[in-house]
């Protein structure tokens, strides 16, 4: 199944996540089929939050299925999940 989920990078203490396309059999931090945009839990700049979402609606008409987080983000941004 294909899934839309976060795929953390950045420090120790310092987390980062990049918004993912991926096989729901890779690893968390493993490989993904498409980069969707990026999140900055910690709010340290303005842009904490950035989702392409013209391919985010593409990959969910397609079938695939956004994790909790992921589904909250795309929300966030007026990106209709379900």
């Amino acid at each position: 199944m294909v899934k839309i989920r976060l795929s953390r990078f950045g420090s120790a203490h310092n987390p980062h996540y990049r918004i993912v396309v991926t096989d729901s059999r890779r690893p968390r931090d493993g490989g993904y089929i498409e980069n969707l945009g990026h999140y900055d839990p910690r709010k340290t700049s303005e842009n904490y939050l950035n989702i392409n979402g013209e391919r985010a609606s593409y990959w969910l008409s397609q079938g695939a299925q956004p994790t909790q987080t992921a589904r909250r983000l795309l929300k966030s941004q007026g990106i209709k999940t379900a």
